[in-house]
């Protein structure tokens, strides 16, 4: 009996040594090609993008020959899983209105000229489960070559307005700028019409449609009609007056410019903010 005890103890130290051996043998490495996810705001939404971004190493990007983006082959657009962009909102890429939701982003590099490719398969592994029967929108842009070599490939989100933006592809020194738009003119105009039709309207809603018609509808007189309301109840509201100042000025009334400005220089200065008093004499330029 004690034999066979001893035995059982032996046993079970060689299979605890030999799954210490294992546990061991796990070393975490880094990726080579980490994953990144970039949330950028845009519009009333959001741009997701996830994808995994190689490096240079010391070897050629683009070009015959090369292993990373070869000229005229479909990309996946960084590395291993294909690169996911995911709009919140419906936007508009290449003329072609692309419903929320998520997209695979391809690429066919070019010397000069690439061909971006939004498809429906977000989930497949690198491009070979790429498909041109699944393609939701296909446009060419023209390269820019950079002064500076970015070493690991990255995506961003730049040159953003209320309503446009480009998606920026770099590596090596190549840049390529993907324009996206989408259409919130309509949305928040609905919101602001809605807004301004309720029984009380406060000074904060008379602002916020001031801003809006002059910023994104143009439509000035609305937006010095909305500014002047908001100041009836708000006389030292500094921000206010240089709104009106640049709408006095944009309907070519600089008397009125030229006084609201002045005015936002005055309650500016009592409240010690001195970015209002810059952009007040920016008003002034001219007047």
């Amino acid at each position: 009996m004690l034999s066979k005890i001893i035995t059982m103890k032996k046993i079970l130290f060689i299979i605890g040594t030999f799954m210490s051996l294992l546990a061991g043998a796990q070393v975490k490495m880094p990726a080579a090609s980490p994953t990144q996810t970039l949330i950028q705001d845009f519009g009333l939404g959001k741009i997701e993008i996830v994808y995994s971004r190689p490096s240079l190493k010391g070897r050629p990007v683009y070009g015959k020959g090369t292993l990373l983006a070869p000229y005229g082959q479909v990309w996946r657009t960084g590395a291993n899983g294909a690169t996911k962009v995911t709009f919140s909102d419906a936007v508009t890429i290449g003329g072609k209105l692309l419903p929320a939701g998520p997209y695979g982003l391809f690429t066919i590099p070019g010397e000069n000229e690439w061909t971006i490719i939004f498809n429906t398969n977000s989930k497949g592994w690198g491009s070979f489960e790429y498909k041109e029967a699944e393609d939701v929108v296909r446009l060419t842009v023209k390269p820019e070559i950079t002064s500076n070599t970015t070493e690991t490939f990255s995506i961003g989100v730049g040159n953003i307005t209320p309503e446009t933006a480009t998606i920026g592809l770099k590596w090596g020194k190549v840049l390529v700028n993907i324009p996206v738009s989408t259409d919130i003119k309509s949305t928040v105009r609905k919101q602001v019409e809605a807004t301004l039709a309720a029984t009380t309207v406060n000074s904060n809603a008379y602002s916020a449609a001031a801003n809006f018609y002059f910023d994104m509808d143009k439509d000035y007189a609305k937006a010095l009609s909305n500014v002047n309301k908001a100041i009836e109840t708000n006389a030292k509201a500094y921000w206010l007056f240089l709104l009106k100042g640049k709408a006095q000025k944009a309907l070519g009334d600089k008397a009125g410019a030229k006084e609201s400005a002045n005015t936002c220089i005055k309650l500016a200065t009592d409240a010690k903010n001195d970015d209002y008093i810059r952009s007040a004499n920016e008003v002034l330029i001219g007047l």
